[in-house]
C-alpha cells in the first residue's frame, strides 16, 4: 500500500480531532511519488493539491519506502525520529507551526507506519498490589511529601521515572504478580512530577535538575523511605542518575540497571517544550510518542504518551538540563566498580535519544557491565511494552542480584 492511501485513512481517524483543536495547516510530502498535499484544519485532515505548503517533509523514494516496510528500520518509524533524528529527511516551515502541529504529525504517519505488534508472552498482573502512599523527606533542598508506590517483599529495588514522567510507568513491573514475589518494588514520583508537589523551599523560580540535586533526593529516598541499599532501576534519565550514584554513592547501592542509558544525549531539549505559543500537553505528549517502536501496542504507548500531557510547564525542559545538557557518560562511567556496584545496560533498537551504540560506549568503560540490546522497543519499553521488557528485566535483575555484595 502506498503512502498516499495509508495517509487517506486519517480522514476517518477517531483520534486526530482530539490532538488538533484550533490548528490549521498545510503538509506537504515530498519524494514519495507525486507530492501529497494535505490540509490539516481542526484535526480533520484532507488531501488538497495545490494549497500552499506550511510544512515540507522531503526524502528519496526509496527513504519513504523505509517507512513503509514492516516493520521499518530504527529512525524511520515516526514523525519526530524523520524530522530530528533522520539525515534522509528533510523537515521545513516555520517551528511554531511545526510545533502546533506535532501532536497531529505523530499521528499521522502512526497511521502510515501500519505494522503488527512484536508478540511476547504474557505476565499476570494485577493492579490491586500496588499500594501508594505519601512519604515525608528532607533532601539537601528542602522537606517534601513525597508519593511513592510499592509492592512485593524481598530485596528493594527502586524504580525511577523518565524526565517530565512519574511513577505510573512502572505500573507494568509493580503489579506483575511474579516479580512481587521475589522483589519489594519502589517507584516514587520526583518532586515536581505526578502527585508529588515541589519541595516547600520552592519559591516559583524556574526549574532546573542537576545532578547534585537529583543524588540528593535519590539518597534521601533510599535512607529514608527504603531505609538501606537498594538496586536503582532508572529509565531514560533515571538511568542516567543511576549511573550517577554508582559513582558517587555507591555506599547505597546494591546495583544498577540503566534502562535506555544515555552517553551523551544532546539535542533532546527543543524550544517549544515550555512555550506560551504551543499547547505544551499535546506537543510534549508527541514528542515521546516518537521515540516509541512502532512494534508496541498502540493503546500502551498512548498511555506512556498520555502521562507526558499532564506534566506541569517546564518540568519536561528542567529535567532535560540534566539529561541532555550535563550528563556525560564518558566521564561517570569510568567512576564506576562493577565489582562492588554490578551493572546492567538495557538498550532499546527503536531508542534514538539513548541508542544501543551509547550502551556499547558505555560498556566499554565498565568492565564487567551486563549489556542487552532490546531489539524491537523503544525509549519506554517498561511502560510501552512491558512484556516485551519482562524477560531483559529479568536477566538484569539476575545479574545485580548474584554480583552484588551481601
Amino acid at each position: 500500500m502506498s503512502l498516499r492511501a495509508r495517509l487517506g485513512a486519517a480522514e476517518h481517524d477517531g483520534e486526530l480531532p482530539r490532538l488538533g483543536a484550533g490548528l490549521s495547516a498545510v503538509l506537504r510530502i515530498e519524494g514519495a511519488g507525486a507530492p501529497i498535499v494535505l490540509r490539516l484544519d481542526e484535526g480533520r485532515v484532507q488531501f488538497a493539491p495545490g494549497a500552499p505548503a506550511d510544512i515540507v517533509l522531503s526524502a528519496a523514494e526509496e527513504d519513504w519506502a523505509r517507512v513503509l516496510a514492516s516493520p521499518p528500520p530504527p529512525r524511520f518509524q515516526a514523525f519526530t525520529a524523520l524530522a530530528i533524528a533522520n539525515p534522509a529527511f528533510t523537515l521545513s516551515g516555520d517551528p511554531l507551526v511545526i510545533a502546533r502541529a506535532r501532536a497531529v504529525l505523530e499521528r499521522l504517519f502512526e497511521l502510515a507506519v501500519a505494522t503488527p505488534v512484536a508478540p511476547a508472552r504474557p505476565a499476570a498482573r494485577d493492579m490491586g498490589q500496588i499500594a501508594g502512599r505519601y512519604r515525608r523527606i528532607t533532601a539537601p533542598d528542602g522537606a517534601c511529601d513525597l508519593y511513592v508506590e510499592e509492592a512485593g517483599a524481598g530485596r528493594p529495588v527502586l524504580f525511577l521515572h523518565t524526565a517530565g514522567a512519574d511513577s505510573r510507568q512502572y505500573h507494568g513491573q509493580l503489579a506483575d504478580t511474579a516479580l512481587a514475589r521475589d522483589w519489594r518494588m519502589v517507584a516514587p514520583d520526583m518532586p515536581f512530577h505526578g502527585r508529588t508537589m515541589p519541595p516547600q523551599s520552592w519559591q516559583g523560580e524556574p526549574y532546573r535538575l542537576t545532578g547534585a540535586r537529583y543524588v540528593g533526593w535519590c539518597a534521601a529516598i533510599i535512607e529514608q523511605v527504603i531505609g538501606g541499599p537498594a538496586i536503582v532501576a532508572g529509565g531514560s534519565m533515571g538511568a542516567a542518575l543511576a549511573l550517577l550514584m554508582a559513582a558517587e554513592r555507591p555506599d547505597l547501592v546494591a546495583g544498577i540497571i540503566a534502562i535506555e542509558p544515555p552517553f551523551r544525549s544532546k539535542g533532546r531539549r527543543n524550544p517549544f517544550q515550555h512555550h506560551v505559543g504551543v499547547h505544551a500537553g499535546l506537543h510534549n505528549a508527541a514528542y515521546v510518542r516518537g521515540l516509541m517502536s512502532p512494534t508496541s501496542p498502540l493503546d500502551l504507548r498512548r498511555r506512556a504518551a498520555w502521562i507526558y500531557s499532564q506534566g506541569a510547564p517546564e518540568i519536561y525542559g528542567g529535567d532535560l538540563g540534566f539529561y541532555s545538557d550535563e550528563f556525560d557518560g564518558a566521564a561517570i562511567a569510568p567512576r564506576i566498580d562493577a565489582g562492588r556496584t554490578p551493572v546492567a545496560l538495557l538498550c532499546g533498537t527503536y531508542d534514538y535519544s539513548a541508542t544501543p551504540e551509547d550502551g556499547e560506549k558505555l560498556a566499554a568503560l565498565i568492565p564487567g557491565a551486563m549489556l542487552r540490546v532490546m531489539e524491537g522497543l523503544g525509549h519506554f519499553p517498561m511502560c510501552e511494552h512491558p512484556d516485551l521488557f519482562r524477560p531483559h528485566l529479568a536477566a538484569a535483575l539476575a545479574h545485580v542480584a548474584g554480583g552484588s555484595e551481601g
